[in-house]
């Protein structure tokens, strides 16, 4: 998982224009993984299984995480429109995207730099239309604490724009925290210091 901030899709969006008789219909949504982003490549080609190409690019992750990056030119000449629209993705700074340029050939053919345009264009066009929020990583972890330090652990937990979820009471009280994970180590080093110790941390998922 990151640990920054990124950008997502709030929506999906649809793009269409028609070049030299071609007609190019580009979608773009939010694909939160690699299984999520192929279950849209297959439910587009699926609904358009009578378009000449159903091309694709993806970033199923934190927009600079390449591991998560996947293309394919969908029987279009080889680097001619998974590579260019996922080129349009990774310079977005839009993590968690898919898209999906389907092609209904009109019988001109637009030679590899037309292609290239074409399908890059498709996307760059989408994403002018795409709205986006702020995704911030979250991690869970579990604190142990005396009952008469529960008012300092909601104060800081507040203050660090985390949430206790789960509280559980036995001769101390176990906390569950979810939290940023950018302010998790702050937050517990703040707790251990101001309790002077009695503020534990549990566990780490």
């Amino acid at each position: 998982m990151s640990n920054v901030e990124y950008l997502i899709p709030v929506r999906s969006v649809i793009f269409e224009e028609e070049i030299k008789k071609s007609r190019f219909i580009t979608r773009l949504a939010h694909t939160p993984s690699i299984d999520s982003a192929k279950a849209f490549v297959a439910q587009i080609k699926e609904e358009f299984k009578d378009a000449r190409h159903n091309c694709w690019a993806f970033v199923a992750g934190a927009p600079q995480d390449s591991m998560q990056y996947g293309f394919s030119d969908d029987g279009e000449p080889s680097g001619t429109a998974g590579k260019p629209m996922l080129n349009q993705l990774t310079g977005s700074d839009v993590g968690e995207i898919s898209a999906v340029v389907t092609r209904y050939f009109g019988g001109t053919k637009l030679g590899t730099g037309g292609l290239v345009k074409a399908y890059g264009g498709g996307v760059q066009q989408a994403l002018v239309q795409l709205q986006t929020q702020l995704k911030v990583p979250e991690t869970q972890f579990s604190l142990q604490l005396p009952f008469d330090l529960v008012s300092l652990l909601e104060y800081a937990v507040k203050d660090a724009n985390a949430s206790i979820t789960e509280r559980q009471y036995n001769t101390d009280i176990v906390c569950r925290i979810q939290c940023p994970v950018m302010n998790k180590n702050a937050l517990v080093t703040q707790l251990k210091n101001q309790s002077k110790g009695k503020i534990n941390l549990l566990s780490d998922n």
